[in-house]
């Protein structure tokens, strides 16, 4: 009896150490003892990995420029040519209400395959600007209950006394200009039809939600909208509301869907309605291919081989030490994790 009292105290008193104590309960995980790979870093590993990357690298960075280069493009910049040439003050005539008609011709240097993609590019305009993005109200755009919800879209955000709907800088600002396009004497159809993320569509854009109130302030900011159209079928405002992050940026327009030969000559009839004179911006009209990759784009192709480049170069360097001045690798046996713990 007496020792099974005595062996319960001392079982309490070692209970009671162990909660006294800051130390954690014994685990292979708390001692960091789990299982691991722990490689070896000799020469001929860091040279075999750096050959690797090399191997897989470049492959794809060629095929990747290879890829951009059969992108076929045109860009034609049409702002400075389409305003005319006894105007001089071109914020003051871009602003004045009627037609701006511009006839342009782009010339076909290499057949482009259809879908052939028509966007409109800006430049030095920032979308990005955090005022600007933050103009504007997701709930008002997604539900017609919350119409009268303009918190955020200062200073668009009533006109006479009334909620504008969409509300915001953004949709204030909305591009305006109009493009079609014929080939000897024959119109091209654009094809406006998806030509934004269905994820917008379904998502961030009402099917019951009506513009009202739109572009009635005493300052007009870009195009209007239909009232009986809901904004989910409003593609060109959904396209435009996916803010640019860089200054630079192209959004897209429409779809031509029949094959441009090489040779042909196609006659832009355009209306030159948006204000990018007032911020020394630039417009541009461009048509475009695409490939399994996208659009023309060589900075990927660039970035691949520039670090299969790099790895084959510092591949070749190790190589070369290696053989010039071998070391001698030090034995394995001593390293930590090789150690016998129950010899220590």
């Amino acid at each position: 009896m007496s020792t099974s009292t005595s062996g319960g105290a001392g079982s309490n008193d070692a209970n009671v150490t162990r909660r006294a104590s800051k130390r954690p309960k014994y685990s292979k995980f708390t001692q960091q003892e789990l299982p691991a790979c722990k490689p070896i870093l000799t020469p001929r590993a860091v040279i075999s990995a750096f050959l690797i990357v090399t191997v897989v690298f470049i492959p794809i960075g060629v095929a990747s420029l290879i890829a951009s280069h059969d992108v076929v493009e045109i860009i034609d910049r049409y702002d400075s040519q389409c305003i005319p040439s006894n105007v001089t003050d071109k914020v003051a005539f871009i602003q004045t209400p009627g037609e701006k008609p511009c006839n342009r011709e782009l010339h076909v240097d290499k057949r482009m395959k259809s879908p052939i993609y028509v966007y409109y590019q800006l430049d030095n305009f920032y979308q990005n600007h955090r005022r600007y993005v933050k103009s504007r109200n997701d709930e008002q755009l997604r539900d017609s209950k919350n119409a009268n919800s303009v918190s955020g879209c200062e200073p668009e955000d009533n006109a006479n006394g009334q909620p504008i709907v969409p509300c915001g800088l953004i949709a204030w600002s909305l591009f305006n200009d109009t493009y079609s396009f014929s080939r000897n004497g024959n119109n091209l159809t654009v094809n406006k039809k998806d030509i934004s993320w269905k994820s917008d569509r379904d998502h961030k854009f009402g099917s019951d939600v009506f513009p009202k109130n739109f572009q009635n302030g005493s300052l007009i900011g870009g195009g209007h909208l239909n009232e009986t159209i809901p904004l989910n079928e409003q593609e060109d405002l959904i396209v435009w509301m996916r803010t640019a992050a860089l200054p630079t940026f192209r959004k897209l327009y429409g779809r031509i869907e029949v094959d441009l030969e090489k040779g042909d000559v196609i006659h832009v009839n355009l209306q030159n309605y948006y204000n990018t004179y007032s911020f020394n911006g630039k417009k541009k009209l461009v048509l475009s291919t695409t490939t399994w990759l996208g659009g023309k784009n060589d900075f990927l192709g660039i970035a691949y081989l520039t670090v299969g480049g790099l790895s084959f170069f510092l591949a070749l360097a190790f190589t070369i030490v290696y053989l010039v001045k071998p070391r001698q690798l030090g034995d394995p046996s001593y390293l930590s994790w090789n150690r016998n713990h129950g010899g220590q």
